[in-house]
């Protein structure tokens, strides 16, 4: 079953009030445990496809995280887990908007709660055990017992709230530390590179993926 997409202006409205959360720094230290998810989510699937296995997760309470592989592979799979990271909201973004756009509105937060569970299932104990499941059992009532229409308005937020903390958490980062830097030692590019090439890639997913969702097929 598909549903009616929002009109072109009203999902504008939800995408600015989205913007205004991931801005203002008050929503920013809610919204960044959300990005965070994402973020280490997004190493643990590249790890997968690098062919190197997950052995656990750690989300901090200060919104940071760790991915810990079983075994750390080679040069290629270090360089693909670590620029995973930070494009993983991006591209959890880009596919939330591409399934609104398909009609399958409900589906988005179907798709969020089964990722949170898999996240749920691979953290350690951490922090994180309290936001993830706060964050799932959020999403649970919403398409538990929420009205459709007010689940299609929960969709975009989710979709806006995906594709812009992407780039605020690039520009939230230490420029010489974490993922850029581990990409700087296994590459030899300096860190500036990795940073202004997630930009690029973050800021195009903005774009796209809000096309995607203002405009109605």
């Amino acid at each position: 079953m598909t549903q009616a997409p929002l009109p072109g202006p009203i999902a504008v409205v939800v995408g600015l009030v989205a913007l205004g959360v991931v801005v203002i720094d008050v929503g920013w230290r809610v919204i960044r445990h959300g990005m965070v998810m994402a973020h280490e989510g997004a190493h643990g699937v590249a790890d997968a496809v690098a062919g190197r296995q997950v052995d656990h997760i750690e989300l901090h309470r200060n919104a940071s995280g760790e991915t810990y592989p079983k075994k750390q592979g080679g040069c290629l799979a270090g360089v693909i887990a670590a620029f995973a990271g930070y494009i993983g909201p991006s591209l959890f973004g880009l596919g939330a908007a591409k399934l609104i756009q398909l009609g399958y509105t409900v589906a988005v937060l179907w798709a969020t709660l089964a990722l949170l569970v898999l996240l749920l299932l691979r953290l350690r104990w951490s922090f994180g055990l309290i936001t993830v499941t706060l964050a799932g059992g959020l999403v649970y009532l919403i398409v538990r017992y929420i009205p459709v229409p007010t689940q299609t308005f929960a969709a975009y937020a989710i979709a806006w709230l995906l594709l812009l903390s992407g780039v605020r958490g690039i520009l939230a980062s230490d420029p010489l530390k974490g993922d850029s830097q581990t990409l700087s030692q296994l590459t030899l590019i300096p860190c500036v590179f990795w940073i202004l090439l997630w930009l690029a890639a973050t800021l195009t997913a903005v774009a796209v993926g809000g096309s995607w969702l203002v405009m109605r097929t």
